[in-house]
């Protein structure tokens, strides 16, 4: 059983007694900036010159410098930046500024785990790793609750790392929620596999395939929508209520039996035996050997499936359909 620590196993103290640089100011940069400050942390955010997100941090009341001078005036530092552009800015701005003594802290252990960034030795590193998106992040701790964390030490010099992770974690909000001790080689790799198997890559192609599968059979578009994508929240949201038997509980007799029964002819025998080769590719270093070379070519792969994806039906249809809902306040990615 993994031992999980909550605020009162959390001294806030340590981090409020230190400098602390959050390199990057996205999804998960803006959240713990301001869940820092706010929890009574001295804190700066790291961004390069001409940074699209330097107006807003300013405009949040937020120390700006470059992530150079972020890093110097640091005890702490904090990178959250993309995966594959983070080993060029560590390289370049972080690590020639690191003292003994200091920590370095991960949100995301993919660029420790493949050997993109070699901390030196005499400087503590651990990871504190939210598990939702920074808007979640940002908003519970408003609310009074969090979003639990993960942390792993990968470096202990100073015998401290621990403890600073912990308080960090509690002052972003994780330690109202829990926080669940990992390793780097354990997140990094559950992380990734999640991602492709089921949470983006596995969801994204059923939600296509079975959408098309409606339409090609002659169903109107905007039944397939509603039946393949818009109602996939409220079976999530039961499953994050209650996990999967409470979902079969709240769902009809039909639904639940339809499960049982057909289920396991989509998600086969083949497909599991391809989730396996997916976590292969993803323990031997396959996967991000070969996203980090996409990554140096400016990730033209990327770019052309997420331009031809957006243009996928189903997309099309979901945006006429969300504007006509009263409830909601559609969302379009730029």
């Amino acid at each position: 059983m993994a031992t999980i620590y909550y605020d009162s196993d959390c001294d806030l103290d340590l981090i409020k007694g230190k400098r602390v640089a959050v390199i990057g100011y996205g999804s998960q940069g803006h959240a713990h900036s301001l869940n820092l400050k706010e929890s009574g942390v001295d804190v700066v955010v790291g961004l390069r010159e001409g940074s699209s997100s330097r107006d807003a941090a300013v405009a949040e009341g937020l120390k700006v410098l470059s992530p150079s001078e972020a890093a110097a005036w640091a005890d702490v530092v904090m990178m959250l930046v993309p995966d594959q552009i983070m080993g060029t800015i560590y390289r370049e701005s972080v690590e020639p500024n690191l003292e003994a003594g200091d920590t370095l802290l991960f949100a995301h252990g993919f660029n420790i785990h493949f050997g993109e960034i070699t901390p030196p030795g005499d400087v503590d590193v651990a990871m504190v790793a939210p598990k939702g998106p920074g808007h979640l992040v940002r908003r519970t701790y408003t609310e009074g609750s969090g979003v639990p964390c993960l942390i792993a030490v990968h470096q202990d010099p100073s015998g401290a790392a621990h403890n600073v992770g912990l308080s960090y974690a509690s002052a972003i909000g994780g330690g109202r929620a829990g926080i669940l001790e990992t390793t780097f080689k354990e997140e990094t790799e559950t992380d990734l596999f999640g991602e492709q198997v089921i949470l983006c890559g596995g969801v994204s192609e059923l939600i296509k395939a079975s959408f098309e599968t409606l339409v090609e059979a002659g169903y109107q578009p905007e039944s397939a929508y509603f039946e393949t994508l818009h109602e996939l929240k409220l079976i999530v949201d039961l499953l994050y209520e209650g996990g999967l038997s409470w979902m079969r509980y709240s769902v009809s007799d039909t639904a639940e039996y339809g499960d049982y029964t057909r289920g396991n002819r989509i998600v086969t025998d083949e497909a599991r035996e391809e989730m396996r080769k997916i976590l292969g590719e993803i323990q031997s270093g396959a996967f991000a050997n070969e996203w980090m070379a996409q990554a140096r070519e400016g990730a033209p792969f990327l770019l052309e499936q997420r331009d031809a994806n957006r243009s996928h039906q189903v997309e099309q249809v979901g945006a006429e359909l969300r504007k006509l809902m009263p409830f909601m306040e559609p969302k379009t990615a730029p």
